[in-house]
């Protein structure tokens, strides 16, 4: 008698193979696993909203976003864009998004302008120059934010003369307790003109620079950009801003009852939350600058230098260039605290999306919307941060042939 009986897993006598379970599939229970958690998160969430909505309802709690409609019925003290006191809710929240952004992006360039300068200057030959970089880092890295915040913003109101008094270190510019004011150009749309000529000059540039650097690696020879850039970044904005009339006229400061009026102010709220962030900013970016640079071979220096290249040609061309596959990641996670780090004007009465957005919750009584707004307010300007820089990563990474 045959033994047709066989072991699970075991191929049949006729070659057949044997059967396996679906759960066995490790790719199989992988996606079963998901759907299962997806399914569990989902039931919750359902839940959550589901029993908050209940409550609401029950206390007579109005949902919903039909307020942001409404007539926001409160003033904005400093807004990049038209608002008034009979705009909606919508208007006046999109201003606090747009002061948010002004802040973040104005901070952002300049404490990384002021960070890479004193990570290089750390790792100065100069006693002097690395002292005094390490100081500053040391010192204001190690102080909470919020309190550098009130200092500035105490220096200005407190320090500074009332506007009858201000200080006038040049002729048009005005230092007070109300801000600062200076000259600026007339309203004109010359000027409109020459800012669009510089983007268009900007643009024309970069593929200027790409254009001669395929050239180089096709034949070797890199061709002369220096004064078709200069020209175009100069002569086409001037050119634009000739033909469109080329104004000279100037908005001046002027001292009319108990504050100035006319020209560019600056608010001492923004200036103080603007300071504050930046400077605070920039000493976390300038270690990792520091960091970045150290984690170059010391042989990148000695090959340089046998070359005869000078040090700071050799940290513009070959180390800063090697270094930025260490810099630029954490750099990114700096730019995102400047970001949510804005959120703290609302201590020192500057008009940023929180601050607007407490506002409307007080008039409204709708906490949960409100909050959920200043909530993808943030998550989708640092997700655009986080894309931008992750994009600009994957264009300075080294690709190893």
């Amino acid at each position: 008698m045959t033994d047709t009986s066989r072991r699970p897993g075991t191929s049949a006598p006729d070659g057949t193979p044997p059967r396996r379970s679906m759960l066995n599939d490790a790719g199989v229970r992988a996606v079963l696993f998901q759907i299962i958690a997806m399914a569990i998160v989902i039931a919750i969430g359902w839940y959550l909203v589901g029993n908050t909505l209940h409550n609401l309802a029950t206390r007579n709690i109005q949902t919903g976003f039909d307020y942001l409609s409404r007539e926001a019925g409160f003033a904005i003290g400093e807004s990049l864009i038209p608002y008034n006191a009979t705009d909606t809710y919508a208007r006046a929240l999109w201003v606090g998004v747009v002061n948010t952004l002004k802040v973040s992006l104005i901070g952002i360039v300049f404490a990384m302008l002021i960070g890479v300068v004193i990570g290089v200057a750390r790792l100065s030959s100069n006693w002097l120059l690395a002292k005094l970089a390490t100081i500053y880092v040391e010192t204001l890295r190690n102080i909470p934010v919020l309190l550098q915040l009130f200092f500035w913003y105490g220096l200005i109101t407190e320090v500074l003369p009332a506007p009858r008094q201000a200080l006038q270190p040049i002729e048009g510019v005005f230092l007070s307790n109300r801000g600062f004011k200076m000259p600026a150009p007339a309203d004109h749309p010359a000027w409109w003109g020459a800012l669009i000529a510089l983007i268009v000059a900007i643009l024309a540039v970069r593929f200027l620079l790409a254009r001669a650097r395929r050239i180089q690696a096709a034949t070797g020879d890199r061709p002369k950009t220096l004064i078709p850039s200069l020209a175009l970044l100069i002569g086409l904005p001037v050119a634009v801003w000739a033909v469109m009339g080329a104004p000279l006229a100037l908005d001046m400061p002027e001292l009319r009852g108990f504050n100035f009026q006319g020209g560019l102010s600056v608010s001492p709220e923004f200036a103080a939350l603007t300071l504050g962030l930046t400077l605070y900013t920039a000493a976390f970016i300038a270690e990792t600058v520091r960091s970045g640079i150290q984690a170059v071979g010391k042989g990148q220096w000695e090959a340089a230098a046998a070359l005869g290249l000078k040090p700071g040609v050799t940290m513009r061309l070959i180390i800063l260039p090697q270094a930025l596959r260490v810099i630029v990641p954490p750099t990114t996670s700096q730019f995102l605290n400047l970001t949510k780090n804005s959120s703290l004007a609302v201590a020192i009465g500057y008009p940023d999306i929180v601050s607007v957005a407490n506002t409307t919750l007080n008039q409204t009584g709708q906490a949960i919307e409100n909050i959920a707004l200043i909530m993808l307010a943030y998550l989708t300007v640092s997700l655009s941060i986080s894309a931008f820089m992750n994009w600009y990563n994957k264009r300075i990474a080294l690709v190893e042939r």
